[in-house]
């Protein structure tokens, strides 16, 4: 009888206690616990995928601002060279009695030319072509009818684009309409 009676007693302690819940309450703290870590995972995934994107483009924005960089310091090589073809063309322009002389000093030119010419600089367009203020810098405007309106009658100092870019704006002299005459103008005395 003590027997039993001890066996209640233990009974009612651990119902007071908190007996175990029934066997559905362990498996949906299982299932609870997955759903918190696949969430989790899920947020984790997606943290690390945008810290990826963000690196890529970091990568690429470091490697764009090299090429410049490196455009800029070829293009900043070439800027002094410049006067020294302006004055190799103009000492080609003078004539000379040694004819092997200036054979051969139009040939380092033509050399010089198809270097940089290689590296990418190339020469402004600018006698006869329309003005265009973005690569032409008008020097002088000259009125008259033999040529078009704004468009180059000559050039004073050739330009050149660097890979697309300007390097140095063709200095020219540039046309100009006379004006015109209006019937105004034209009196007669008497």
């Amino acid at each position: 009888m003590k027997d039993q009676q001890t066996e209640l007693e233990n009974a009612a302690a651990a119902a007071q206690k908190g007996a175990p819940a029934p066997a559905e309450d362990p498996l949906a703290a299982l299932r609870q616990e997955r759903d918190r870590l696949a969430a989790e995972n899920a947020d984790l995934q997606d943290r690390l995928l945008r810290r990826m994107a963000e690196f890529e483009n970091f990568r690429r924005r470091v490697e764009r601002e090299k090429a410049e960089i490196r455009e800029f310091a070829a293009m900043e090589a070439i800027r002094p060279l410049l006067p020294v073809l302006d004055d190799l063309d103009r000492a080609l322009q003078v004539e000379t009695a040694d004819k092997e002389f200036s054979r051969g000093m139009e040939l380092i030119r033509q050399r010089l030319h198809a270097e940089l010419q290689k590296m990418g600089l190339e020469p402004v367009p600018a006698a006869g072509q329309k003005f265009d203020p973005n690569i032409h810098h008008a020097i002088e405007m000259r009125q008259t009818e033999e040529a078009e309106d704004h468009s180059v009658l000559e050039e004073l100092q050739k330009g050149y684009t660097f890979r697309g870019r300007l390097l140095r704006p063709a200095m020219v002299r540039v046309a100009v309409a006379p004006p015109k005459d209006s019937g105004q103008d034209q009196r007669t005395d008497g």
